[in-house]
Formats: C-alpha cells, structure tokens, sequence
C-alpha cells in the first residue's frame, strides 16, 4: 500500500488505478516461483513509493527480496540525487536502521552488514535483498525514498515459515517476567512468537492452556478445545468470542513486564543442520547426554530444535530422550495410541531428576559438520571398567562397535 507524504496542493486530484508488479526473487528465495502482486498507485507528488500489500515469506537461512519500487519525476533532478533508506519498525514509533544508499553510496547496519544490498534492477528499482534471514528479521520494514523535496515511504512485512512452541524452564509454571522469557526462548534456539504466530498456530491446532509472553509485551494462549479451566466453554477471546465452539485466543492485555511473570510462547524456523535421537548401550543420566551427543560430533538438542525437527523436517520418535534444558522429551508426527495420545505434537515428561539413568538423547549436529561414528556404532565402556559405587562413570565412555 502506498504511503504518500508530500503535500497536496489545493483543488489536487487523486488519480488512482491498479497495476500488478511482477517480482522475481533470486535462486531459493522463492523457490523458483514467481510471486504476482498488486499495488495501488496515487499520483501524489514527483516521487511514488509502490510496495507489496501483504507480506513476503521466507524462512531462516533462506534470501528473500523485500520489494520496492519508487517512480520519479527527474526532469529536473537525477536518480543520483534520490536516497533509498529502509527501517525495521520494532515499536508502533522506534525504527532501526537497515540500508541506506545515496547514488554509489551504499551502507548496511548493525546485523544486516554483509547480508543487505539492493536488487538494483533497472532505474526505480529499491527492493532489498536480503541473505541468511535470522529469526530476528522478522517484521514490518519500511521503503522510503528521498529527493530534494519530497519523499514517500511503503510498509513490507517479512514472515517466517516455523512453529510456535511453549515453553516454560526447570523452575515452574509462571515463573517469567518479559525479559527472562526473551532469554529463555533465546536460549531454546527460538524468540519470542509475535500474535500473528500464535494466532496461526492456533488456527493449526495449537491448544493449551497456560497463559505466556509474546513479543508486544501481551499475555495470550490458544484454546481450540474449550474447557472450564481454560477460560471457561463461552470465554471471551480475541479470536473465537464468546461462546465460541472453537475456542479462540484468550488475551489478558498488555502486562507490566518486570513485575508479572507467566509462560512464554517462543517461535523458531528452518533448521539449518539435523535432529536425530542417539540411543545408548543403557539409558543414561543428564550428565551423560552432552558427551554422548559430543561424541557423534553433535551437542545435545535445545527445545526449539526438537520443535522444528517435528514440524519441519516430520521427525517422528516414540521414545523419550533429554534436552539441553534438562526436560525429557519426543517428537510424534503419526500419532498412535502408545505414544501419547490421538494429536500429533512433542510430547513432554517434564524436568526428570537429572541423575536417574532414563533416556536416550536428541542431539542436533550442525550442517557440515561429519559423524565420527557412522552407523555400527553405539556407546559404552571399554574394558569393562568404570564402575564406581556400582554405577558405570560416564566419564570412561567411548564409542564401541556394535
């Protein structure tokens, strides 16, 4: 949609028509698809900003191009004179700065350095390609363009194809002030989901029934099967109203966020390497999962890992294995009646005393990264020896063949 800021004169006419803009993302951007979309053009003044409406979708690690073009009057003035400049809104009124370009000029900031430049497809052309999307890229970015007089800005929103997952730590339920649920979700290889996210992970399916964070400082949760102790059979939601069958999102507002605590709902995408579960000779403590998954050149899987493992790459495991927080965990995306229920999802066991011998583990090996113990392999001691107290030591483990 066009945003237009210069001034009319009195009397002006607006003239309007619809056009269509073809774009063309690079190899892997789209996927090879071309993406047709429609913008409303306003003849408003010497320069006119024409964005996509909607959004563009991406995933992490992916290249996407966030599209603009500007048409200008340079009669008098060439495109040299013009400066580009694109923001990332991340308050209603805070911006932060992306790319600048005026005529050779050109300058990315802070983490778009070396991943932002511009498509520089013909003259008017200031769509911004953008490489390796992190899940920070998220959001609303604006396009504006600057002349000597006048300028005009549009809104592109970038989306993220991943899953939305809660979660809450070792300590309990309700134990997160806003902050420390943006820590917790970082430190589970995820942010903290925006509303649109949890939104569409409800209309997915997403049901449970624990208030949490999201990344405007709102407390939500989604409720697809209604129930008395989740906002009642006709609570009021911001989805679904009241007496709603399907349930809704039910929405406590904007929270002070250093002072209330709840859940968190976090949001991750694309996996850029593997998921996979290592089953010992013997199940084994906590403390053994990092040398084991250490071993097959791996680390011991964070939570939003398993989450994206489940969703994206269909990882499906009917046995339970330790995460990097310490909860016990598996993925099951063919659901049956031995593995936890009829609904597809990870299921959890919660945070097991770390020192009983239970599990296996979920480990995640990084892309590139080579199995020092291709298939044949398993873990063990060597030697028969390690006993200690009657238990086996983990710390004599090594790979044995099996």
């Amino acid at each position: 949609m066009v945003c237009a800021r210069a001034a009319l004169g009195p009397g002006a006419l607006w003239a309007a028509a619809w056009g269509v803009l073809l774009l063309t993302a690079p190899a892997g951007a789209q996927r090879g698809r071309k993406k047709v979309v429609h913008v409303l053009e306003g003849e408003s003044g010497s320069v006119v900003v024409q964005t996509a409406p909607g959004q563009v979708v991406s995933h992490r690690g992916g290249t996407i191009v966030l599209p603009c073009r500007y048409h200008y009057e340079a009669a008098a003035h060439g495109h040299d004179g013009v400066r580009l400049k694109w923001t990332k809104v991340v308050d209603p009124l805070a911006f932060t700065d992306v790319f600048v370009a005026l005529g050779p000029q050109h300058r990315a900031f802070g983490s778009y350095r070396g991943r932002a430049e511009l498509q520089g497809d013909g003259p008017g052309d200031a769509s911004l390609v953008l490489r390796n999307v992190t899940l920070q890229d998220y959001g609303r970015y604006e396009c504006e363009v600057t002349n000597e007089l006048e300028d005009d800005a549009g809104m592109v929103k970038l989306d993220l194809e991943g899953v939305v997952f809660p979660y809450h730590p070792r300590g309990g339920r309700y134990k997160l002030t806003f902050a420390e649920a943006q820590r917790a979700c970082a430190e589970q290889d995820g942010i903290l989901a925006s509303a649109e996210q949890l939104h569409a992970a409800w209309r997915d399916g997403l049901d449970w029934c624990n208030a949490g964070w999201l990344r405007d400082g709102s407390v939500q949760y989604p409720v697809n099967r209604p129930r008395e102790p989740c906002g009642g059979l006709g609570g009021t939601g911001s989805s679904g109203g009241r007496g709603d069958a399907n349930g809704g999102l039910r929405n406590y507002g904007y929270r002070h966020n250093a002072e209330e605590r709840y859940d968190a709902f976090c949001f991750t995408s694309n996996l850029p390497g593997r998921v996979f579960f290592l089953k010992p000779l013997r199940p084994v403590p906590f403390s053994g999962a990092a040398r084991a998954c250490a071993a097959r050149g791996a680390a011991v899987a964070k939570v939003g890992q398993l989450f994206a493992a489940w969703k994206l790459q269909l990882l499906d495991r009917c046995t339970a294995g330790w995460l990097a927080d310490g909860s016990a965990r598996y993925p099951i995306v063919n659901p049956r009646a031995r593995c936890g229920g009829r609904r597809p999802g990870v299921r959890s066991l919660g945070f097991p005393d770390a020192t009983r011998r239970l599990f296996g583990v979920y480990c995640y090996r990084a892309p590139g990264a080579p199995d020092p113990a291709p298939g044949g392999w398993g873990w063990g001691w060597a030697g028969g020896g390690g006993w200690a107290g009657g238990a086996r030591d983990p710390a004599a483990w090594t790979p044995l063949r099996v």
